[in-house]
C-alpha cells in the first residue's frame, strides 16, 4: 500500500472515530465529511442548543503532499496523538492551525 492510501485510510478511519462523540447537550448532529478525491476529511456539528445554532467544524484534517495537515483540533481528543497512535511519524503531521514561525517550536513537521 503506498503512503497516500495508508494516510487516507488512518485518516477516514480516525474521522469516523471522531464523528461517534456526540455532544452531551443540545440536539447536535455531527456529521463525518469525507473526500478522498480532494483528501479533505472534516468532522461538523450540525444543529440547536437551546435556541443557540450549532454549525461547525470540530475537526478539520488535510492531506497535502505526502503530509497530514491538522487544519482544526476542536476536540477533546489531540488529534495528533491520534495520529501518532495510529502509526504516522510526528515528521508527517502538520499542526496547521499554528502560524509557521510557531510550527518549529513542536515536535512536528513545519510544513
Amino acid at each position: 500500500m503506498d503512503k497516500l492510501t495508508e494516510y487516507r485510510e488512518i485518516v477516514k478511519k480516525l474521522i469516523f472515530q471522531y464523528a461517534t462523540h456526540k455532544p452531551y447537550h443540545g440536539k447536535i448532529e455531527v456529521e463525518p465529511i469525507i473526500d478522498n478525491e480532494r483528501n479533505h476529511y472534516e468532522v461538523v456539528h450540525v444543529g440547536w442548543d437551546g435556541v443557540r445554532r450549532v454549525h461547525g467544524s470540530v475537526v478539520h484534517i488535510d492531506i497535502i503532499g505526502e503530509k497530514i495537515w491538522i487544519q482544526y483540533d476542536g476536540s477533546s481528543l489531540p488529534v495528533a496523538e491520534a495520529l501518532l497512535e495510529a502509526g504516522i511519524p510526528r515528521e508527517a503531521i502538520v499542526l496547521g492551525f499554528h502560524p509557521e514561525d510557531v510550527r518549529k517550536y513542536t515536535d512536528f513537521a513545519v510544513s
